[in-house]
């Protein structure tokens, strides 16, 4: 019998939410489509549905990384949730973008998030967490893995 650890559990079942995500945004970007002149759907529900259905197949990877690593069980819990979190928040910020419709480029200034201005400084300080957690985070988990595999 296959045991699997609670990171590498965790993220096969988030690849599957992404998944889901991913084919619910594209039904909402498919009716856009088809109710529009322009035949296009507003760019971040686009942005949504692509990277919903890139982070489903990015948590796969982290789920084999998680599995085959040599890292403690609680460290490799931490480096999966570090990315899902990111993840998560990246599309659920796309979906916010694609539903109020406020933006085609979130990181053109001012930063603007319906009718409220974001600090520049909250975005640089947010994606830069994200740059460092998500790299961080993964990077771990492939060391571990090839401590693993040279072992």
């Amino acid at each position: 019998m296959l045991v699997l650890t609670s990171a590498t559990e965790l993220a096969i079942i988030f690849s599957g939410i992404f998944l889901w995500v991913g084919m619910i945004t594209g039904v909402w970007k498919y009716y856009q489509i088809r109710n529009t002149e322009l035949a296009r759907a507003h760019y971040y529900v686009d942005i949504a549905h692509r990277s919903s259905l890139l982070y489903a197949a990015a948590s796969l990877i982290l789920a084999a990384l998680s599995f085959f690593t040599s890292l403690s069980d609680t460290l490799s819990l931490f480096c999966v949730i570090a990315n899902l979190f990111f993840f998560s928040m990246s599309i659920l910020v796309y979906i916010i973008h694609g539903m109020l419709k406020d933006t085609t480029n979130q990181f053109k200034q001012p930063h603007k998030l319906g009718q409220w201005s974001i600090p520049r400084w909250c975005m640089t300080f947010l994606m830069l967490n994200l740059i460092i957690v998500e790299l961080g985070a993964t990077t771990v988990l492939l060391l571990g893995t090839i401590v693993k595999f040279t072992n």
